[in-house]
C-alpha cells in the first residue's frame, strides 16, 4: 500500500520510494528529514480540503507535512 492510503495513526515502515516521481530537490529534502526506506512512519492527520492535502506524518518524535503526491510515491507495510 502507498503512504497516502494508510489509515490515520497506523504505524508502518517505508519499504520502497519511487524517487523518480519527485523533483530532485524535493527528494533531497525528504531524505534530509529522514523519509527513506526503513523509516517508521504514521499519519497524524490529513488536510481538510477536497484533495486532503497536506498529510501530517510522524517520523520518530517529529511531525512533517507532506503533499499527497509525495506520499503516493512511498510504499509502506504496516508494523
Amino acid at each position: 500500500m502507498t503512504l497516502d492510503s494508510l489509515p490515520p495513526l497506523q504505524r508502518a515502515e517505508i519499504v520502497a520510494v519511487d524517487w523518480q516521481q519527485l523533483a530532485p530537490e524535493e527528494a533531497k529534502r525528504l531524505r534530509a528529514l529522514g523519509v527513506d526506506v526503513g523509516a517508521r512512519i504514521a499519519i497524524a492527520h490529513r488536510g481538510i480540503f477536497a484533495g486532503k492535502d497536506p498529510i501530517a506524518v510522524m517520523i520518530g518524535r517529529m511531525t512533517v507535512a507532506l503533499r499527497r503526491v509525495h506520499a503516493r510515491a512511498m510504499t509502506v507495510e504496516p508494523v
